[in-house]
């Protein structure tokens, strides 16, 4: 979907305006040199705790938090003797705190994406925010018109990736992704950030509580091409749909609406390839076939 961080109607918060980007960025340090230490390599640790590199480079440089189990697991893989866990109470402050990081017109989706149990997402023109990597991200926001401060990129890519943090919940929610091929073809970022970037849908598309599917572009029928849209359903609530536009931004709560792009999705779903043949479609594109 297009990520409603990259609107500009309304101003944002500081990153730093409680404090809590410093703590995590601090953490991220002192695992980067306990890691050293230790004599491992990113994909080691990685390896050790049950983790993805990307994860663990992304918060030793301090552009995404670490959660708190990953705090526990990593200081028993390095020996630290409690020094990570003795953390855990404020970084669980912290992560209160960091949930109003977002803007006022964003924040109810972001706190209703936070705490779903199932979430379903359609991606017309970009990757959705929750798939991109740290360099997809830059790329989108380093690219767009009118242009944006460095200041500005670096905050709004720490935001997005913070969203992240969810794919690392247990128990877990449900995810489905359906993308356009389209989005797969467009190399935004350059080669080399394209080919990260379908590495990391593959990735997480092989998650047990992930499905990932591609809408071909050969399909002659088609039900929902005029945007992209979300599919919330947060714990004991109803379920919600958001929208997105230039300029505009919607979170339906209407039953009846919601309805509507129910129906749209399961549509959608079944006329795009199935999981498995959309990996295989990726890693074709990878050339890994």
């Amino acid at each position: 979907m297009n990520d409603l961080s990259e609107r500009e109607e309304e101003p944002e918060r500081p990153v730093e305006v409680d404090g809590t980007a410093y703590l995590f960025k601090a953490l991220g340090k002192i695992i980067k040199v306990l890691r050293e230490r230790a004599g491992l390599q990113q994909k080691e640790l990685a390896a050790l705790v049950h983790v993805g590199e990307d994860l663990v480079s992304s918060i030793e440089r301090g552009v995404r938090t670490p959660q708190p189990d990953f705090l526990e697991n990593v200081d028993r893989a390095l020996g630290a003797g409690g020094v990570l866990i003795a953390a855990v109470p404020d970084v669980k402050e912290a992560l209160k705190r960091a949930r109003t990081r977002h803007p006022d017109w964003f924040r109810k989706f972001a706190d209703a994406e936070a705490g779903s149990v199932a979430l379903h997402y359609y991606g017309v023109q970009a990757i959705p925010g929750l798939l991109q990597t740290e360099a997809y991200a830059r790329a989108l926001f380093r690219h767009r018109r009118p242009v944006l401060d460095e200041e500005t990129i670096e905050k709004r890519v720490a935001d997005r990736l913070a969203r992240q943090v969810i794919l690392d919940r247990w128990p877990a929610p449900t995810f489905s992704f359906v993308l356009e091929q389209s989005v797969l073809l467009r190399p935004t970022g350059g080669k080399d950030v394209h080919r990260a970037q379908l590495r990391r849908l593959l990735d997480v598309g092989s998650l047990r509580t992930v499905q990932l599917q591609v809408m071909p572009l050969d399909r002659d029928e088609h039900p929902a091409l005029d945007s992209a849209f979300t599919l919330l359903r947060p714990k004991g609530r109803n379920e919600v749909a958001y929208t997105e536009s230039y300029g505009h931004a919607n979170l339906i709560t209407d039953p009846e609406q919601v309805r509507v792009y129910s129906e749209r999705y399961g549509i959608i779903r079944a006329q795009a390839l199935t999981p498995h043949e959309s990996l295989a479609l990726i890693e074709k594109m990878l050339g890994e076939r």
